[in-house]
């Protein structure tokens, strides 16, 4: 096996995975897939073309037909024989014939079932082979809605019930989550420490809900070309929407009265700045959270469109306040006294909640509004 993938891959290295299956129906088939041990496009070489050599009857058809399997399987090499297929079938012909989009269906829905046995029975040499390619797989994701569900099995990510550096699945997730939970969820970051630190897990930590963290620049466009597993929906944790179970929250909140006149007078001060401001049950430790609406971009989907160079909208956000934090009594009643210092306090409250959403634009007016509040207060 070796030997012939080096052969055939004009290859130097040995290969990660070798697959070798016949079949008699629906098409007579005999396969010879590897995937090989490095990815080429990890080291900027350019875009792989298809290395799927396909024969009728040990003659040569192609050697390296384009639609033969997806696109975004461009990184197995090997060889496919049917004899099933016509032996004067032109090249131009064959990329249209309805027997190679049956091979195509039925060698990647059984490469894909290769590979979920591969992750069950290999687990460190599938997370090897996952770190390599599993670009590709999230490639498929996006464009192969007949294959999305076979393919989020096969996807890693770290959560909050695994240890940091540790990968899980969504299988395993659902394995966890309680019987009656009905979602997903998940956060997109530039990192497990930076997502662990914000504000939108205190509510799902509180209440022992996992959540799933991603941290590949794609993964944003990919979940949103995913919108369920098995019938779960996939739901950011950071949305406005999100309707959570009450809890019992430790330490004394702001009254209510005291609380309705706070945020509309921080509604009346942040003006365009935020769609609304309301008092909420999720957070815990944090004072507030700048919460996206349900169809806005993230910070990471945005980046992603101004990398593309498309015009990325601003997101009003809504500001969820944590009545029984210190921050937000005082305040209430700094408020009361100082209005003008209390517009700062404001201020600059909101530019830490966008601050950690990744949605503040511009940086420069946070710090010299921090210069202003620090030369207030440290008269």
């Amino acid at each position: 096996y070796t030997e012939f993938y080096k052969f055939v891959a004009h290859a130097y290295d040995e290969p990660k995975f070798t697959m070798h299956f016949s079949a008699d129906a629906p098409l007579a088939i005999n396969a010879l897939l590897f995937v090989p041990g490095e990815n080429q496009e990890q080291f900027g070489m350019g875009q792989m073309e298809a290395g799927v050599s396909l024969y009728c009857r040990k003659v040569l058809i192609d050697a390296k037909p384009q639609k033969l399997l997806p696109e975004w399987l461009r990184f197995l090499r090997g060889v496919i024989d049917s004899a099933d297929l016509p032996l004067n079938i032109s090249r131009e012909t064959m990329q249209d014939t309805a027997l190679i989009q049956k091979l195509n269906k039925l060698i990647t829905k059984r490469f894909l079932k290769f590979l979920a046995t591969q992750a069950k029975n290999e687990p460190e040499a599938y997370m090897d082979f996952y770190t390599k390619f599993g670009r590709f797989l999230k490639e498929g994701i996006a464009t192969s809605f007949e294959h999305q569900e076979q393919l989020a099995g096969l996807i890693r990510f770290e959560s909050t019930s695994t240890e940091a550096g540790t990968q899980t699945g969504f299988a395993e997730y659902i394995e966890r989550a309680a019987d009656d939970q009905e979602v997903i969820y998940f956060l997109t970051g530039a990192s497990r420490d930076i997502l662990t630190k914000g504000p939108y897990l205190e509510a799902f930590k509180a209440r022992g809900i996992e959540v799933a963290l991603f941290t590949d620049q794609v993964d944003q466009y990919v979940l949103d070309s995913m919108p369920e597993f098995k019938g779960k929906k996939l739901v950011p944790a950071d949305r406005a929407d999100i309707e959570l179970d009450d809890l019992e929250a430790e330490g004394e909140a702001l009254d209510a009265s005291s609380l309705v006149a706070l945020t509309g007078w921080m509604q009346d001060t942040l003006g365009e700045r935020v769609e609304k401001v309301e008092a909420g049950k999720r957070l815990v430790d944090s004072p507030i959270a700048a919460l996206a609406p349900k169809e806005a971009p993230n910070a990471q989907m945005m980046a992603m469109m101004k990398a593309m160079g498309q015009e990325v909208p601003t997101p009003k956000v809504t500001l969820e306040i944590n009545p029984r934090s210190e921050v937000i009594k005082n305040l209430s009643s700094l408020q009361q006294k100082d209005n003008e210092l209390a517009g700062l306090v404001a201020q600059q409250l909101t530019d830490n909640a966008l601050l950690a959403a990744g949605l503040l634009e511009n940086p420069q007016e946070m710090v010299s509004r921090m210069n202003d509040l620090l030369a207030r207060v440290a008269k």
